[in-house]
């Protein structure tokens, strides 16, 4: 890993710590879950090649702080935090985001906000479930992960969690066979610190954002979505491909599944740099 440039940028209600590699064109990565800059470890540097590579912690997660710790989460908001870094570090020229899971919602509106800063965006699996036709089914599933959050606790709510995001007929435990690179590994600790967070502020608001269609479809030649070659039939990746066909644009397979970036990223990373340079 080379050491990146380390800074930290005020925004409203929040200081965001992000970190930035290598030179060229900027992209910025907006990591999704409970993951910060340290997601995209396996992938920064490569980019960076090509890139001026600009990472972050979204507010409240790891070392971004926030002022207000009860405050609500919102995707604007979020959003706002990625364009005020886009005003920071490139000021004069259009920008690359990719995002993935909830950042790639946060791409995506961040697309329909702010498109004059925004020359491409790469959105992985968003589960944008409001584009769903049983949209319905997935709003009682985030109304029983959050009662179930403040009644069992933590990992009650995040099984139940789980369990919604699986294929129908699929009773395998989730990601049980697969085998975390060391590096993120490592980041398990900080992983399950944030986990709260996530499950109680994230996972309600991001869950119920629709996404503005018409705005989308005048802004589609700049926008990629992808979905997982091995997350076929999942929330996220039915998302995704709900999306894209609503827009009229074909949804592009990375490898692995919704978190493909963590357990393949030699290839998760090379696939993104064609998707950006063809995207331009």
């Amino acid at each position: 890993m080379t050491d990146p440039n380390i800074g930290s940028l005020r925004v409203n209600g929040a200081t965001l710590h992000y970190e930035v590699r290598g030179q060229g064109p900027l992209l910025l990565l907006i990591p999704g879950g409970t993951g910060g800059a340290a997601s995209f470890d396996g992938i920064a540097d490569d980019l960076a090649a090509e890139y001026t590579v600009a990472t972050y912690d979204p507010r409240g997660m790891s070392r971004s702080t926030l002022d207000d710790l009860d405050a609500e989460q919102q995707v604007a908001e979020h959003a706002d935090d990625a364009f005020r870094i886009l005003e920071l570090l490139s000021p004069g020229e259009p920008a690359r985001v990719f995002g993935t899971s909830s950042g790639a919602i946060v791409a995506v509106h961040t697309l329909t906000a702010h498109s004059e800063r925004i020359a491409s965006v790469v959105a992985h699996e968003p589960p944008v479930v409001e584009v769903l036709p049983d949209a319905a089914e997935h709003r009682a599933l985030i109304a029983h992960v959050q009662n179930t959050f403040r009644t069992q606790g933590l990992m009650p709510a995040m099984a139940a969690f789980a369990a919604g995001l699986k294929k129908d007929g699929d009773t395998n435990e989730p990601n049980a066979a697969l085998k975390l690179p060391p590096q993120a590994a490592a980041r398990a600790e900080q992983t399950m610190a944030n986990l709260p967070y996530f499950v109680g502020r994230i996972v309600p608001s991001f869950m119920s954002y629709a996404p503005d269609i018409r705005r989308l479809e005048g802004l589609s030649d700049r926008l990629v979505i992808a979905g997982g070659q091995d997350s076929r039939g999942e929330l996220p990746y039915r998302s995704a491909a709900c999306l894209a066909e609503r827009l009229g644009t074909e949804l592009q397979h990375f490898p692995g599944g919704h978190i493909g970036l963590t357990t393949h990223p030699a290839e998760f990373g090379e696939l993104l740099r064609k998707a950006l340079r063809a995207s331009i």
